[in-house]
């Protein structure tokens, strides 16, 4: 044991061919972390490092336990660090059931000495909604039951962490959109630590808590979604569709005019539809496209969303078009960030500067999550 509880602390460098690995990051053990970027940038080498499939020098330690430490000589195998991996295709095992599968999965437990405790196999089940699949062969489901079948099969070996590797970039538009809210149950329901790989950032701003962007087998960053979505430093808030995910808790709902009030850190928000019950947490996104800023209070606008927020950086070149703000809400912009995206014009015209006390215009406020899949923008 050491003092990293709570922790999943990754640093690895090494060659595999012609490619260089030289990736280190902490992250919380809990929640979702999904590594972000392009293709070829170390992804997926991270993650095998992390169940032990491949192994490059440096260290791996998980709440506190030492998976491996090259100079100390430690390299525990894979059958010892109990993890559950979900590839991009769902490997079942064709001969067996889909009951057989989940259940290979259970006795691998049962024979293990070392982990015996985790979800059962009802509770998975439920969790997953495969209830009605239990009898049927594997190679009669859809590319989304197979993929719910994999999960289950990885969560009854009672992991420590499970890791995904894109299991959803070989599906469908249609059926990704079926299986997400499967995905967000287990990130609401578990204690487990999800870390999570995606080419779509739709699906980062849906599931993620923390987030480890790569590139070119380095680590440029890791923190909280919201954080980094905000940090003028990095690409997130200078690609063309740059937004900022929130999360907030349903205050109340307006049955008349059909609007769920929610809060946030600093502000509460209205979207259109009635989504949810009061109380309950709910995941938003704020483009930067959509937030002008004003310097007093808008009279007589249909913009439900007028926000008092704080300039805290200004970002974008002197000969660009557009410029991106950085705002902190609340009186005296203590609270969560959001970002907007302004023309450089605006911005001398009114002669923003990073301190001033503005009022965020919002024109949409986007519900992150499909169990609210119809009518999720609130656009005033």
């Amino acid at each position: 044991m050491t003092n990293d509880a709570g922790v999943i602390s990754v640093s690895l460098s090494g060659m595999l061919g012609n490619f260089s690995l030289n990736a280190a990051f902490d992250v919380p053990a809990r929640g979702v972390t999904s590594l972000f970027g392009p293709s070829g940038c170390g992804k997926t080498t991270v993650l095998r490092c992390l169940a032990g499939l491949q192994r490059l020098s440096g260290r791996v330690i998980v709440d506190g336990d030492v998976w491996q430490d090259s100079q100390a000589g430690i390299f525990l195998p894979p059958h010892e660090r109990h993890t559950g991996y979900v590839f991009q295709e769902a490997s079942l095992f064709p001969h067996l059931s889909v009951a057989d599968n989940l259940l290979y999965g259970a006795r691998r437990v049962r024979r293990s000495t070392v982990r015996q405790n985790g979800p059962s196999l009802d509770g998975v089940v439920d969790l997953l909604g495969i209830r009605h699949l239990l009898d049927r062969a594997t190679t009669t489901l859809s590319g989304g039951e197979r993929q719910r079948v994999a999960v289950g099969r990885a969560l009854l070996s009672a992991p420590r962490v499970l890791l995904m590797d894109e299991p959803l970039s070989a599906l469908d538009r249609m059926t990704k959109d079926e299986l997400l809210p499967y995905f967000e149950r287990l990130h609401e329901q578990l204690s487990l630590p999800i870390l999570y790989i995606s080419h779509d950032f739709a699906e980062v701003e849906r599931l993620a808590d923390t987030l480890v962007l790569m590139e070119r087998g380095h680590v440029i960053a890791n923190g909280a979604l919201g954080e980094l979505q905000t940090d003028p430093s990095l690409p997130l808030l200078s690609a063309h569709e740059a937004t900022v995910v929130l999360e907030g808790r349903v205050e109340s709902i307006d049955d008349h005019y059909a609007l769920t009030t929610l809060t946030v850190p600093g502000a509460r928000l209205t979207v259109s539809g009635r989504h949810g019950s009061v109380g309950e947490k709910r995941r938003l996104s704020i483009a930067a496209s959509d937030v002008s800023l004003a310097r007093s209070a808008p009279i007589d606008s249909t913009l439900l969303n007028c926000l008092p927020a704080r300039i805290v950086g200004i970002e974008g070149s002197r000969d660009a078009p557009q410029v991106s703000v950085i705002l902190a809400l609340g009186d005296g912009g203590r609270d969560n960030r959001i970002a907007a995206r302004i023309t450089r014009k605006s911005l001398e015209h009114l002669n923003f500067r990073a301190g001033d006390d503005v009022f965020a215009q919002i024109k949409s406020v986007a519900l992150v999550a499909a169990r609210a899949a119809s009518d999720t923008t609130g656009k005033e």
